[in-house]
């Protein structure tokens, strides 16, 4: 039984009638009456009544059709899937990022992406570093936009940007007239942290280790932009990246004067995934945008 037959047979039981459905199939009479006699010798019973020219669909060729149309309809999904994994200019991007980067680079990213691919569409995810981390893993992202290098060497890291962090305080603290300032300074100061599963605190964490000094944890928050919030109202200080998502009022910024003090986003790209032509085309296009030109 040949797939082509079956598409005949519908075409016939949707028409009823032989010269109508092979001009709709664009194939002869005699080509598709064939075509039909050899579906039914397989299957063993008649599906048409012959009245002449016409034929009338009988209860076989009914209960056969339904199956036949399920059939058929999975085929064409499954052709869409595959033009959707092998058409780069029209094909399904699956990409997870951390939260703060949906209030203004994802947006932006895509946006400029589209302008030039509009066929392209994007399924997205957001999350903590854990979250999105999981959406890699079970195959449901085919990459994505983080803040930290990955920790497996499974994972490809591409950098996009290096963003300078800063100590952030209230409008009303006493370091708020300053312009720069040492890590050390803030250490005793009521601060307001990250809870775990971010990757800003795990290296904060680090880096405040190496400098031998502590943090004295006050809030730990469950992301930057409630961490921004906590500061504003004056319950604390900490270090965050200068990002829309966090231009909050009542917060002063203070550049860091120790070195290093950085926040980099990347992509991390699985190196065992199979990955679509739509996928490799929007990695080359943020290779082209931040990698190739810093």
């Amino acid at each position: 039984m040949e797939l082509t037959q079956l598409e005949y047979f519908l075409k016939v039981a949707q028409m009823e009638h032989l010269t109508k459905a092979a001009e709709a199939l664009s194939i002869t009479q005699p080509a598709l009456s064939h075509a039909i006699s050899k579906l039914e010798v397989e299957l063993g019973v008649d599906l048409f009544e012959r009245v002449g020219r016409n034929l009338r669909i009988n209860r076989y060729g009914t209960l056969f059709a339904k199956r036949v149309e399920k059939i058929l309809q999975e085929v064409e999904r499954g052709k869409n899937e595959i033009e959707e994994y092998t058409n780069p200019d029209s094909g399904v991007i699956h990409l997870s990022y951390l939260n703060i980067l949906g209030v203004d680079l994802i947006p932006r990213l895509i946006r400029e992406y589209q302008l030039a691919n509009p066929k392209i569409n994007f399924e997205l995810t957001q999350g903590d570093k854990g979250a999105i981390l999981e959406q890699v893993e079970q195959g449901y992202a085919d990459i994505m936009i983080t803040s930290e290098r990955p920790v497996s060497e499974t994972f490809a890291w591409l950098p996009m940007l290096s963003l300078p962090l800063y100590v952030v305080v209230s409008i009303d603290h006493p370091f708020a007239g300053k312009e720069v300032i040492s890590l050390e300074e803030i250490a005793g100061e009521p601060f307001v942290g990250l809870k775990h599963n971010c990757s800003l605190r795990d290296s904060l964490l680090t880096r405040v280790h190496h400098m031998n000094f502590t943090l004295a944890s006050t809030y730990d928050a469950e992301d930057l932009p409630t961490v921004a919030g906590f500061v504003a109202a004056g319950l604390g200080v900490s270090v965050l990246p200068l990002t829309a998502g966090l231009k909050l009022e009542g917060l002063q910024w203070i550049r860091i004067q120790d070195e290093g003090w950085k926040w980099e986003v990347g992509v991390h790209v699985k190196k065992d995934r199979f990955l679509s032509p739509a996928t490799q085309k929007f990695i080359s296009f943020i290779e082209t945008k931040y990698i190739n030109v810093s």
